[in-house]
């Protein structure tokens, strides 16, 4: 049975029968018969035709000529509309790869066109976020908080329940959830070997660890930072610091209080400023570090860029070494009272520690000695199967 093919009327047939049906002289029966369409269809039609009618006599339907001249001035500003959506969409998904805190810094209170509300959707943020005024930590939170620092640093295996388990005194007993947010807040977090669980930030990359079983033969072969907590007597900062592994010389270090990622490129531009580059550059995966803005300098300079695997206690351990000796030599004898104290004597520091501390590992010479004066000794592998550092 062949199969009936759909009929297409035109406007001046439909104008007919809608005639017809107006004039009433025929009922819908008849004049189905007599057109060949259904009644339904003709009631249809002759809905449509009462509601336009009066369209005619208040200029809102527009002659062939008027209609041809609007689609010309309509069909750019759609395509100007798709375009703006495509670039809205697009600087949207950019914007999600920048730090809350640097897109709240983007919102113009006085804007005349743009209330804060419209600004913190177009930036991906929540108008609560833009208000919130961060409160202090309790100075109860600020001891609780060394005692964590000082055992994170002799055992850096302690988790959270452990490190709970540890400061957890009958007089004194300590909540989990407290410890886990100070932890947190600490960027602390256990070294131990585990399931790579974690994905990086949209628009952030990972990249492979490029120095296992590598030998470490000269200065400026590979570099590393890393951040660290640093307690002082009324709050806390966060030093970062840039340092050469076959050395040990600190070629940088800044601090502030907050972990934006700005303070860790002006100790990497600072570092390449003053010291040349190195072939490979190491840090861990954390955000301020898989940020483009911090591997930009990176790759503009050309050099290859190296990142420890999740959880692994070895691979960036010159550096772990290096808070240690700046913890337990330094920091723990000071009760620095705010940040430009702390800058100050850690500058004194790290002066101490690169031109007048000697080291085993180097031959009981300073790191000076060996990175500006060139003195050459043992060199540095990292063994990967061995989880061991032979000097």
């Amino acid at each position: 049975m062949a199969k009936s093919t759909r009929r297409v009327h035109d406007a001046n047939f439909k104008t007919k029968v809608v005639l017809e049906t107006l004039k009433g002289h025929k009922t819908l029966a008849q004049l189905s018969s007599e057109f060949g369409i259904h009644a339904t269809q003709i009631t249809q039609w002759k809905q449509q035709a009462l509601e336009g009618l009066p369209t005619l006599f208040n200029g809102l339907v527009s002659s062939p000529m008027a209609d041809y001249e609007r689609e010309q001035i309509e069909a750019p500003l759609f395509q100007q509309i798709g375009q703006l959506k495509v670039e809205n969409d697009y600087l949207k998904k950019k914007l999600r790869t920048i730090l809350v805190s640097d897109r709240r810094c983007l919102i113009e209170p006085a804007h005349n066109q743009l209330s804060i509300n419209q600004q913190c959707e177009l930036l991906g943020i929540t108008r609560a976020s833009y208000y919130y005024q961060p409160v202090g930590e309790s100075a109860a939170n600020l001891a609780l908080m060394a005692q964590i620092d000082k055992l994170f640093t002799e055992r850096p295996e302690l988790g959270v329940r452990r490190m709970q388990q540890e400061l957890t005194t009958t007089q004194t007993p300590v909540n989990l959830k407290r410890v886990r947010r100070l932890m947190r807040l600490m960027s602390l977090e256990a070294i131990y070997c585990k399931p790579n669980l974690s994905k990086p930030a949209e628009g952030h990359q990972i990249y492979p660890y490029l120095l296992g079983g590598v030998t470490i033969e000269e200065p400026n072969h590979v570099w590393s930072t890393d951040i660290t907590y640093i307690p002082m007597a009324n709050g806390f900062l966060y030093l970062c610091a840039v340092i050469d592994w076959y050395t040990r010389f600190v070629l940088s270090w800044r601090l502030s209080n907050t972990l934006l990622v700005d303070f860790c490129i002006d100790a990497l531009q600072d570092a390449l400023k003053q010291w040349g580059k190195p072939r490979i550059f190491n840090t861990d995966q954390g955000g301020q570090f898989t940020s483009p803005r911090f591997l930009g300098p990176l790759k503009a300079a050309e050099i290859q860029i190296s990142m420890d695997g999740k959880g692994r206690a070895i691979d960036n351990i010159f550096i772990e070494r290096l808070w240690r000796t700046v913890k337990y030599e330094h920091i723990y004898l000071q009760a620095y009272p705010d940040g430009l104290a702390l800058e100050r004597g850690l500058a004194k520091y790290f002066h101490f520690y690169n031109y007048g501390r000697k080291h085993q590992s180097l031959d009981y010479h300073t790191p000076a000695q060996w990175y500006i004066e060139g003195t050459k000794g043992k060199k540095n592998t990292i063994s990967q199967s061995a989880g061991t550092i032979l000097n």
